[in-house]
């Protein structure tokens, strides 16, 4: 696995490959798999996402009953032509909002980087894959990008938000997608890790402060605003604007934020909104049961 996307982005010049090719053979030599495999792999993890979306039920909720039918109330909002985003960006939140409470539901998911963070990138993915009538060869190879950058937040950084707050988790989801989009659109290396380190840049800071400890309020709504960000950094990137600090740099500042936070607004649940009269009430309700 890399340790930075330098490295990625000097590997694809150097051999002349794909942001994606170079994962994927990185992936190949330490799984020691060979490429039809590893596709594969990355295949049956597109068709999770995607069931995770059109598997959604709008009448559950979550046992905790802090968590449903939302995903269900923006798509009627979006239906009614009263959306101010326009059809793309209402499109992906509302598979963000799906996968997520799907989640919660304890429905099937693909933790992408996490669980918390699930809805992030099948939102931006299919929505994408809808929009351009791309093939799902080529939404794999998007994977391949993400979990690119995934890897290599995780080896500088963090993907935990018990460790590095949020930030590592919506965060870190949020890069991965900005990336996939990029090579989506035929980015160059260095134009899909610049959307990446624009997207992490947007949410460093995040805290994880779950209400009642459960991974619900406010993480489920915190999905639809990484797949946003994911939409604008990408199209900021193809724009040709870059990153002033570079990619890597970014992701250490993440690590360096993340351990300053008090673990009080990490995934403690003790602090920020878990700690508000209406979290503290809902927390012992919750306990009761």
């Amino acid at each position: 696995m890399y340790d930075s996307l330098a490295a990625v982005v000097k590997e694809s010049k150097k051999s002349g490959t794909k942001f994606w090719q170079v994962i994927q053979e990185d992936d190949c030599r330490e799984e020691a798999i060979d490429r039809q495999k590893s596709f594969g792999r990355m295949r049956a993890m597109y068709e999770a996402m995607r069931d995770s979306v059109n598997n959604y039920d709008p009448a559950l909720h979550s046992a905790s009953g802090l968590v449903g039918t939302d995903a269900a109330k923006l798509e009627k909002y979006y239906n009614e032509g009263k959306m101010m985003a326009d059809d793309f960006v209402g499109r992906v939140m509302i598979r963000a909002l799906r996968v997520a409470e799907s989640n919660a539901c304890m429905k099937r998911i693909v933790a992408a980087p996490t669980a918390g963070s699930c809805g992030v990138l099948p939102s931006v993915l299919i929505t994408m894959q809808e929009e351009r009538k791309l093939s799902d060869e080529q939404m794999i190879e998007a994977l391949y990008v993400a979990a690119g950058i995934g890897g290599v937040i995780s080896k500088r950084a963090s993907l935990s938000g018990a460790d590095g707050g949020c930030q590592a988790e919506i965060g870190s989801a949020s890069a991965m997608a900005a990336g996939a989009l990029v090579g989506l659109m035929g980015g160059t290396a260095e134009q899909i890790t610049n959307a990446a380190a624009i997207a992490l840049k947007s949410l460093l800071g995040l805290a994880c402060d779950p209400v009642a400890g459960l991974v619900e309020v406010p993480c489920v709504k915190r999905n639809v605003i990484g797949s946003v960000n994911a939409v604008t950094a990408a199209d900021m990137a193809m724009a040709g604007i870059k990153s002033r600090i570079p990619p890597d740099e970014v992701i250490d500042a993440m690590r360096s934020i993340g351990h300053g936070m008090s673990t009080s607004i990490r995934e403690t649940g003790t602090g920020g909104l878990a700690a508000t009269p209406t979290g503290v009430k809902i927390r012992e309700k919750v306990t009761k049961w």
